[in-house]
C-alpha cells in the first residue's frame, strides 16, 4: 500500500529511491534500504532544508493498457531508519511535466524546478504552508520582462550573453496537473521563456544555479544563476568545446564555491569543476564505459563527494585531497 504504481497485472513500477547511511570516519555502509517505490524514471530530485528529499519523476506517461496512473510528479521522501519505506504520495500541485531537479530557498520554502525538454520552462513552485508541500501551492514559470517568449538557447544566434544580467518575473499557471504534457505550451502561450533541456539544479547563498544540457551555438551546454533576491538571472557559462564540457547535466556546489557538473555526453563522461571565471578542470573520468554520472553531492562536513553512476548501477564515495584540487 506504500506503493504509487502497482501496475496492472501486478507488475508495479520498479522506480523510486534508496537511503544509505554511510559512516565518513570509517568509510562503510551501515545500512541502505528502499526509501520510495511504485514510481517511474526517478530523476535528480533535490534536497529540502527541514531534511528530507524531493524526487522527481522524469516522464509523462499516463495511465492505459500497463499503468493504473498517471506519471509525471513529485514525492517527498524522508530518510528515516524507523519509516523506511515512504509512502508515495504525489504533489501534484508542484506541476506534471518531465521533471528533472529541484532546489529550494531555506527562506521561503519556494522550490524551483527544471523541465528536460528541449523547450523547457524554468517553474517555482508557491507552497501554501512553509515546509509542507502536500497542502498545495501555486505553479509559476520563469519569464524574462524585455520580451514575451524568449528563446534562451543561443542555438540560432548569441542572444545571451555571458555574465548580462536580465530581469525576470513569473507567470501563474492554472490546471498544474493535467493529462496533456503541455504546461510548457501554456506557460510559453502566456510569455515564459523557454530554455534548452534545463536539468541539474542547486541551491546556495540566495542563488539558484542550474543546467541545460543542449544550451549553446554547439549544444553543448550552459550554467545558469538566479538571483532570488535581485530577481535577475545571468548565463554564466556556456561550452563551445567538448574538452571543455559535453552536456553539462547534474550539478552541486562545492565547497570552497566551485560548480560541480556531472557530463551527459554518451562518451567517457567526467565531473568537471567550474570556476567563478569559467575556467574548468576534471576531478574524474569514466573510462570503462559510456554511462554519465549522476546526483552529485557533498557529505555535510565537506570531505566527501558522492556521485552516481547510471549503469551499471552504483554510487562512489570520492574523498579528497580537495585543497589540492583547487590549486590546479
Amino acid at each position: 500500500d506504500k506503493f504509487f504504481e502497482k501496475g496492472k497485472n501486478n507488475k508495479p513500477c520498479g522506480g523510486g529511491t534508496s537511503t544509505i547511511i554511510y559512516n565518513p570516519k570509517k568509510h562503510t555502509v551501515e545500512k541502505e534500504f528502499m526509501s520510495l517505490a511504485g514510481t517511474l524514471v526517478n530523476c535528480s530530485g533535490g534536497p529540502t532544508p527541514w531534511g528530507t528529499w524531493i524526487s522527481c519523476e522524469e516522464t509523462v506517461d499516463l495511465k492505459g493498457n500497463v499503468l493504473l496512473k498517471n506519471h509525471g510528479y513529485n514525492f517527498e521522501v524522508k530518510p528515516s531508519e524507523k519509516i523506511k519505506l515512504n509512502k508515495a504520495v504525489p504533489l501534484k500541485d508542484m506541476g506534471r511535466f518531465r521533471h528533472e531537479a529541484i532546489a529550494i530557498d531555506p527562506k521561503t520554502s519556494i522550490a524551483y524546478q527544471t523541465e528536460d525538454r528541449e523547450d523547457g520552462l524554468i517553474y517555482r513552485f508557491i507552497p501554501n504552508s512553509n515546509q509542507n508541500y502536500s497542502k498545495g501551492g501555486k505553479l509559476q514559470a520563469l519569464r524574462f520582462t524585455f520580451e514575451n517568449r524568449f528563446d534562451t538557447r543561443n542555438w540560432k544566434d548569441q542572444s545571451v550573453t555571458r555574465n548580462d544580467k536580465f530581469n525576470i518575473d513569473w507567470i501563474t499557471l492554472n490546471q498544474a496537473d493535467t493529462d496533456k504534457d503541455d504546461l510548457r505550451y501554456k506557460g510559453f502561450n502566456k510569455g515564459a521563456s523557454i530554455f534548452a533541456r534545463p536539468e541539474g539544479m542547486w541551491y546556495a547563498d540566495d542563488f539558484i544555479y542550474f543546467t541545460c544540457t543542449s544550451g549553446g551555438i554547439k549544444k553543448l551546454g550552459q550554467i545558469w544563476k538566479y538571483n532570488i533576491v535581485e530577481k535577475y538571472i545571468q548565463l554564466i557559462f556556456e561550452s563551445n568545446n567538448t574538452n571543455i564540457m559535453k552536456l553539462c547535466d547534474n550539478l552541486t556546489i562545492s565547497p570552497w564555491g566551485d560548480i560541480i557538473i556531472c557530463e551527459d555526453g554518451y562518451g567517457r563522461d567526467r565531473l568537471i569543476g567550474v570556476r567563478n571565471d569559467g575556467t574548468t578542470y576534471v576531478i574524474a573520468e569514466n573510462i570503462l564505459n559510456s554511462s554519465e554520472f549522476a546526483g552529485a553531492n557533498f557529505s555535510p562536513d565537506g570531505t566527501i563527494l558522492f556521485v552516481n553512476i547510471y549503469s551499471p548501477t552504483m554510487t562512489l564515495a570520492i574523498t579528497g585531497d580537495w585543497e589540492k584540487l583547487q590549486k590546479i
